[in-house]
């Protein structure tokens, strides 16, 4: 569709020039705040009703509003198909887990079973998959092999010498410990969300938490490399240390047969898993591959503080929770709450850590699943839930002993989807590099650093690129578009071209403490106006003027004292020709008088009646006010501030000295756009006073443009008729 398909039509706009008072006055700007006083915010919140206690019984446990609406009909064949699906994928998954989480195999199953419940009941995602978690998993089993290592549970046998090692009491205290990290995360969770502490996950980009899910899927890779290879070793934190200590070190003691069966458990199961995705829309149930597999012990690890990693471990769930839940709660059409969302993640791992499961996060790999099969409500957890019940109680004692490089295989497979985030990386350079910085940087500290401190080194990067962006926007100078009230930017656009007379300035971000001298800078050099070059000029031709005028003043002054010398000098010469006079008349009259008559003359010829007459030129200043108007003839400057969107401090000072500053070099400045936020900031500031009254700030930059062309006496010649 051309440009001349799309319009619509024409429309023409008729009115005065509106600046701010003229908008307060049209519009009739309240003069006290419609919101109520906190006083009776307090007592509405904590007034009770039927209607409000059932609202917020029905918020708190969404499954009340949700179930009874549940269509048999259209929900349950969907729902039973796809929650068999999930709950065959949490079998393996829940085993293979419970081997990073360094816990016996069936707590992991415990996790597949006890928390779904729970999001079931509290969650209000359809469609996310709740569980074990491969980066929840491998953030617990860190934390527990630094609390409960080997060397703690390890004595001497005094009979024949040898190293004994207490499996079962280590086994005990591990458990114990992720259930007690489970639950403190659970309380972190759940605390968080009653005090409405969602927000919290914008500070989570989706560049940074696919990169650290990616990151997170190396870390997990690396630690099953001892499984892998059959070699002993111990989980170590610091730059490149899993590669160097599971690899380089123990290589040489790498299992053979470890490794055979390594090799023929990755064939089967990626080739079994290609088949599962090829044929996907074929089978309703993919192939249980995992279940007909040689089973395996997990590697029990080590714990590490319980306050700070269980923090940071139910951020990293609830993160990904969210993230999945909007992405499908976007596609399927419904809301999903992020506070009620962070108290079902919360009270799921305060249930799970009574029984001694670990921190739970929604699966890509089983949410996937869970939508592709046709799941359509939370039923499908339930239904997934009573797989994994009647596998517990019947079959849970056949994997109490499971080949660990099996279990490490099925990690490995079931990682096909965090690595397949790789791919961002094209996409990314093509569509924002900023954030392909982020992701790059949150997968080199998730490598490098441990899973929380390169999760905390990851936001803090973020952080720094969002006040990098505010540090470098896109400051321009903007154009009328002729036949338009439009103005636009004039290095973007060829038809925008600068009003004579007028500087229109915009920047692409709010100005605030850490911009402002940057906008003042950016200011001087797009309108080509350098202030303090010009403010300089001006005091140092005043100050010529000042020392001119003063040396007129003293050579006036001088002058003026000369004058009564002059006077005596004049009195005394004519006594002495009159004395002569006398003298002469007494002999030759005739004589005298001559002498007389050439003695005035000469009188006349050197001037002395010239001296009573003093000429003085005045000072007319020749260069005239140094200001815009001696450059280039600028005599306005429109500052747009339609892009702020708060006013501190720093702003209401700088907008001060622009106001002072240019004024002194004769050039106008207004200001337009300003949000009503704003507007009071200002006021409430102090910004508005006599010197710099509200009338200079105008609701449209066509308004100040307007009014500065008719005040400095321009041709209007910029029509009020728009075309659409």
């Amino acid at each position: 569709m051309g440009v001349e398909e799309q319009r619509a039509g024409e429309f023409y706009v008729e009115r005065d020039v509106m600046n701010e008072l003229c908008l307060d006055e049209l519009a009739r700007r309240r003069t006290h705040s419609t919101r109520p006083l906190l006083k009776e915010r307090v007592k509405d919140s904590l007034r009770c009703s039927v209607p409000k206690l059932k609202h917020s019984v029905l918020s708190f446990i969404p499954i009340l509003s949700w179930l009874p609406r549940y269509s048999v009909r259209q929900d349950a064949l969907g729902d039973l198909i796809s929650g068999i699906s999930v709950g065959i994928m949490h079998l393996p998954m829940g085993l293979a887990y419970a081997l990073l989480a360094s816990v016996p195999p069936v707590f992991g199953l415990y996790t597949s079973f006890y928390p779904v419940l729970m999001y079931c009941i509290f969650g209000t995602s359809k469609h996310i998959s709740v569980g074990t978690f491969a980066v929840t998993s491998i953030m617990i089993g860190t934390t527990t092999e630094r609390l409960a290592p080997n060397s703690a549970f390890t004595s001497m046998n005094g009979t024949n010498g040898t190293v004994f090692l207490d499996v079962l009491s280590r086994d005990a205290f591990r458990v114990q410990i992720a259930a007690s990290t489970t639950l403190l995360s659970g309380i972190f969770l759940f605390l968080l969300g009653m005090i409405r502490f969602g927000f919290v996950v914008t500070f989570l980009s989706d560049p940074l938490v696919r990169g650290y899910m990616t990151g997170a899927g190396i870390q997990v890779v690396l630690s099953q490399l001892p499984s892998l290879f059959g070699i002993r070793t111990g989980r170590f934190s610091g730059p490149l240390s899993q590669v160097y200590v599971n690899i380089c070190r123990h290589l040489p003691e790498t299992n053979i047969a470890a490794v055979v069966v390594t090799l023929v458990a990755l064939a089967v199961l990626i080739t079994v898993k290609e088949l599962n995705i090829y044929y996907e829309k074929k089978m309703p149930v993919p192939v249980p591959i995992e279940l007909i597999t040689p089973p395996s012990s997990p590697d029990i690890s080590l714990w590490s503080s319980i306050v700070g990693d269980a923090f940071a471990i139910g951020i990293v769930g609830y993160a990904v929770n969210i993230s999945l839940g909007k992405i499908f709660g976007q596609k399927h059409g419904y809301t999903v709450d992020s506070n009620q969302e962070m108290v079902a993640i919360g009270l799921s791992n305060i249930v799970g850590g009574f029984f001694q499961c670990h921190v739970v996060a929604a699966s890509p790999p089983r949410t996937l699943l869970q939508d592709s099969t046709g799941g359509k409500t939370q039923v499908v957890g339930l239904i997934s839930s009573v797989l994994v019940l009647i596998f517990i109680l019947q079959l849970g004692t056949l994997f109490e002993e499971l080949p660990k490089a099996v279990l490490a295989c099925i990690v490995l497979v079931n990682l096909r989807g965090l690595f397949m985030q790789f791919k961002d990386i094209p996409e990314l350079w093509k569509s924002n590099k900023v954030d392909l910085l982020v992701w790059l940087v949150t997968l080199v500290c998730t490598v490098l650093l441990n899973l929380d401190l390169g999760l905390a080194a990851s936001i803090g990067f973020s952080m720094l690129t969002v006040i990098f962006r505010t540090q470098l926007p896109r400051y321009s100078i903007l154009g009328h578009v002729p036949g338009t009230e439009l103005y636009l930017d004039t290095e973007t656009y060829e038809e925008a071209k600068e009003i004579p007379g007028i500087t229109i300035f915009r920047s692409s971000t709010t100005m605030y403490y850490t911009n402002a001298q940057l906008y003042l800078d950016a200011l001087q050099e797009k309108s080509g106006i350098d202030i303090e070059k010009l403010l300089m000029k001006k005091k140092k031709r005043e100050t010529e003027e000042k020392w001119k005028e003063n040396q007129e003043k003293k050579k006036a002054k001088k002058e003026a004292k000369k004058q009564p010398i002059m006077l005596l000098k004049c009195v005394f010469y004519q006594s002495r020709v009159k004395i002569k006079t006398l003298f002469l008349c007494q002999s030759k009259v005739n004589w005298a008088f001559e002498q007389q008559g050439t003695g005035f003359d000469r009188g006349s010829e050197t001037g002395i009646h010239g001296d009573d007459h003093i000429t003085q030129t005045p000072s007319t200043g020749g260069e005239g006010e140094m200001g815009k108007s001696s450059v280039n003839d600028t005599h306005t400057i429109i500052l747009d501030l339609s892009t702020a969107n708060f006013a501190d401090t720093a702003t209401v000072k700088t907008l001060k000295n622009i106001f002072l500053n240019y004024r002194k070099i004769d050039i106008d400045i207004f200001l337009t756009g300003c949000q009503v936020c704003v507007v009071e900031q200002l006021s409430s500031a102090g910004f508005f006073s006599a010197s710099i009254p509200k009338s200079l700030l105008f609701t449209t930059i066509h308004d100040a443009v307007l009014h500065s062309l008719r005040l400095h006496g321009a041709s209007d010649d910029l029509t009020c008729t728009t075309k659409m």
